[in-house]
């Protein structure tokens, strides 16, 4: 599914999940013949409860029921980002600059295209990494998949 189309998805499904206390974190959609799963990472700063997932998993199937944005069949998931979350937009990396992110870029950078990194700063869609003693901007454009690498004091 095209960025533009998760887009509207997400512009689609927010609401819902706004309208049971809750923050749209991002969506997925994971294309697998008749077992394709749409993914909807819900959050708040209170955590994620199982109740919160029922919750928005039975307002966003009246959603998608009467709006029926995606062709064939697919399993709607309802979850939190989880320890790994992964990130779906710029403004997600504010908060989280000194954690290590595990990076998976479009193209090569520095020869780079994988990476775990330090997250520096996140600023003007640049976001800078210390990856090995040695210093990583890209555009938030270039990330293809990026998630947060939990750590465990």
């Amino acid at each position: 599914m095209s960025s533009k189309r998760i887009e509207t998805l997400c512009a689609m499904l927010e609401p819902a999940v706004n309208a049971v206390g809750m923050e749209l974190w991002g969506v997925e959609y994971i294309s697998q013949g008749r077992h394709s799963i749409l993914r909807v990472f819900i959050d708040s700063e209170n955590g994620v409860s199982i109740e919160n997932c029922e919750a928005a998993s039975h307002q966003l199937s009246g959603v998608l029921d009467v709006e029926d944005p995606i062709n064939g069949e697919y399993n709607l998931e309802v979850s939190s980002p989880g320890l790994d979350r992964p990130f779906f937009k710029f403004s997600q990396y504010a908060g989280f600059e000194g954690e290590l992110i595990k990076v998976r870029l479009q193209l090569a950078v520095d020869g780079m295209r994988n990476f775990t990194g330090r997250l520096v700063a996140a600023e003007n869609d640049q976001l800078t990494f210390e990856v090995d003693s040695k210093t990583l901007t890209v555009s938030i454009n270039q990330i293809d998949k990026a998630n947060l690498v939990p750590t465990f004091d």
